[in-house]
């Protein structure tokens, strides 16, 4: 089962559409049962649709792989914060 910080770190492979059928389908699944993913997931998508509106510079790879990274460092802080782990 995909854990919410699992969930973080492909997040954005998500949004884009990139992911293999079994993940795609592991993500929907947790989105389902996981308010605080679905507003990670919500809130991701809307600020990448910003940036894109406003912006013709593509962010570099690097910079959202960082983002990413703390995102699913701070997720998994949180869960662990909280016993939900």
């Amino acid at each position: 089962m995909l854990m919410c910080r699992d969930l973080a770190v492909v997040a954005s492979d998500y949004i884009d559409g990139e992911l293999a059928g079994l993940q795609n389908l592991s993500v929907k699944m947790h989105l389902m049962m996981c308010r605080d993913c679905r507003t990670f997931i919500g809130n991701l998508r809307a600020s990448t649709e910003l940036m894109k509106a406003h912006s013709s510079i593509r962010p570099d790879e690097e910079f959202m792989r960082r983002i990413d990274e703390r995102v699913a460092e701070a997720l998994k802080a949180r869960k662990e914060d909280s016993g939900d782990g």
